[in-house]
């Protein structure tokens, strides 16, 4: 079997027996698709292999090769960086698991090691920044009172966006405040709502006058729905279908930002800087690491320890008991 014949059938492993999504998929595919854009050059000629040798040609000076290549590639006129080359680096390696668990000689996959990058940092908002936000939205009407159910929930839940935008209504228990969602690898975890979360959602929906399942819709102006109902022929149900979309990832992404720009603030701010901002109040508040994994979703506990870089309670105490 040749390379490129093993990659298809890692692919199709990966779908079938291992249930990963559609967005993990398309990943190792585009990163390994890469991997044999590079058997196919020059680079990797001088090792003497190509896309339709078998994989036990695979070796360390091939990588090497390999990972030069990725240093040097540039794409809209800018090198990858080394989290982006480590991505393409990890799907290698989960491909050569697969064949040496399927008895096919090839490199170990442990012999080849992530490149050290920078430790990460999180930006986060205070309470001051929080509370322009909220302060940012006219909750009076239907469009404000989803976005400000926007703002609530993320940061009261910590919810990925793509978490928010996948919720429906029957999720939400407004009564116990809890609820269920699937996250990265499709792991269930329940989160939590704060009273005033709750609330705020409670006020979104009782506005909303459509039966759509989605939590989260598009929201548009009477004017254009009357326009609509000019032009013959159009059923109710067809305004409803072109008015009440499902939001999608990108369009909460551009609600928070332009609160976050109605609200005077210079840095970045997206949902994922509430969920960061989630974690650290947390942190701050004292509860313990490996419950804030557990709230967050997290499958290793060193992706949650990003926050101790932010927050660290323990060394906050010995400084204030301390220093003089």
């Amino acid at each position: 079997m040749t390379i490129q014949e093993s990659i298809q059938k890692f692919l199709e492993y990966c779908e079938i027996t291992k249930n990963q999504s559609n967005k993990t998929i398309e990943n190792y595919s585009h990163y390994l698709e890469r991997f044999l854009e590079f058997l196919g050059r020059p680079a990797a000629s001088k090792n003497n292999i190509t896309q339709n040798n078998a994989p036990n040609k695979i070796d360390i000076p091939l990588i090497n090769d390999y990972r030069l290549f990725l240093n040097r590639l540039k794409e809209k006129g800018k090198t990858l960086s080394i989290k982006t080359q480590n991505y393409h680096v990890i799907a290698l390696r989960a491909f050569l698991k697969f064949l040496i668990k399927n008895d096919i000689e090839t490199l170990a996959p442990e012999k080849i090691e992530l490149s050290k990058i920078p430790a990460r940092t999180v930006e986060v908002l205070n309470k001051d920044e929080l509370d322009r936000i909220f302060d940012a939205v006219d909750a009076t009407t239907t469009a404000g009172a989803r976005d400000l159910a926007i703002l609530e929930t993320l940061y009261s839940t910590g919810l990925r966006v793509s978490e928010l935008a996948s919720l429906t209504r029957d999720q939400i228990d407004l009564s116990r405040r809890e609820f269920m969602v699937r996250g990265k690898g499709k792991k269930p975890r329940i989160v939590f709502l704060s009273q005033k979360a709750a609330d705020t959602i409670k006020r979104y929906l009782e506005k909303r006058t459509d039966n759509f399942e989605p939590f989260l819709i598009s929201i548009k102006k009477s004017k254009n729905i009357a326009a609509l109902h000019s032009k013959q022929p159009h059923r109710p149900q067809d305004i409803v279908a072109n008015f009440s979309k499902p939001l999608s990832t990108v369009s909460i992404e551009n609600i928070v930002s332009k609160y976050a720009r109605k609200a005077g603030i210079i840095k970045k701010v997206t949902p994922h800087t509430l969920r960061h901002t989630y974690a650290t109040q947390l942190l701050i508040n004292g509860a313990d690491i490996r419950s804030v994994q557990e709230l967050l979703g997290h499958a290793s506990i060193t992706t949650t320890q990003i926050y101790t870089h932010v927050t660290n309670k323990a060394l906050r105490e010995i400084h204030e008991r301390f220093h003089r």
